[in-house]
C-alpha cells in the first residue's frame, strides 16, 4: 500500500492516512494531521469516497474551531487533469442535482483543502481580493456640475434644460428666466461631481 493512501480502520472506526509498517502493525495518521495510531494490516481496507469525504470534513471542522479554516466565500474550480479534483467535482455535481446544499458545501471545503495542499492554491486565473480600507473624497481638480430640467406639463414634461452649470446660482437663474417665459414651476435638478478613493494608511503611534 502506498504511503498517503486513505484507509478505514474498523477497530477504531476512523479513516487514516497510511504511513508505514512497524512490526506486525501499520501506522495510520489522522486526516488533517495529528497523533498516529497502530492498526491491524489484515483488517484495514481502502476508504470509500463517502468515508474520505466525511473524514476530510471532520478534519476541516476541527481546524475551523482552531481558526484555521479556508475562506468558503466562493466555490473552487477543479484543476484540469487532476483525478482528485475531478472526483470531488463529480461528487459536487451529483449533490447539486439532488439539491443537497449541505453535501455541496462539504465537497467545496474538501476541494479547497485539496487544492491548497496539493496544488499550492487555487487554479490559475482565480484571484482572492483582500479588503483594503479606502476613504472617498471629492476630486478637487475637477469642478462639480449642476443642472435643471423642466418637468412641468400635464400630459408630458416640458423637457427644457439649463445645461451643465458650474454653480447652483447659475441653475437658479435659468429657472427664474424659464418660469417668467413659460409659467412652468416644476423642475428636476441634478448634481454631479468626481470622486476619488484614497487608501487609508495606518498612522504610527506617537
Amino acid at each position: 500500500m502506498e504511503p498517503g493512501t486513505l484507509v478505514y480502520d474498523p477497530q477504531t472506526n476512523r479513516v487514516g492516512e497510511y504511513r508505514d509498517r512497524t512490526g506486525p502493525y501499520v501506522m495510520l495518521r489522522p486526516v488533517g494531521g495529528g497523533r498516529e495510531w497502530q492498526a491491524d494490516p489484515a483488517r484495514i481496507r481502502e476508504a470509500t469516497l463517502d468515508e474520505r469525504l466525511s473524514a476530510g470534513v471532520r478534519a476541516l471542522n476541527d481546524r475551523s474551531r482552531e481558526g484555521l479554516s479556508a475562506d468558503p466565500a466562493r466555490p473552487p474550480s477543479p484543476v484540469p487533469g487532476c483525478a482528485t479534483c475531478g472526483e470531488l467535482a463529480l461528487r459536487r455535481d451529483r449533490a447539486r442535482a439532488a439539491f443537497d446544499g449541505s453535501a455541496v458545501t462539504d465537497v467545496n471545503v474538501l476541494l479547497r483543502q485539496h487544492q491548497r495542499d496539493d496544488h499550492g492554491g487555487e487554479p490559475a486565473g482565480r484571484r482572492i481580493f483582500r479588503y483594503v480600507p479606502y476613504t472617498i473624497v471629492q476630486d478637487a481638480s475637477a469642478r462639480p456640475e449642476y443642472e435643471a430640467y423642466c418637468v412641468s406639463g400635464e400630459e408630458e414634461d416640458c423637457g427644457a434644460g439649463s445645461g451643465p452649470c458650474q454653480a447652483p446660482g447659475e441653475v437658479e437663474e435659468w429657472q427664474r428666466r424659464h418660469t417668467q417665459e413659460t409659467r412652468h414651476l416644476r423642475y428636476r435638478r441634478s448634481f454631479a461631481d468626481y470622486a476619488v478613493l484614497e487608501q487609508v494608511t495606518a498612522r504610527s503611534a506617537p
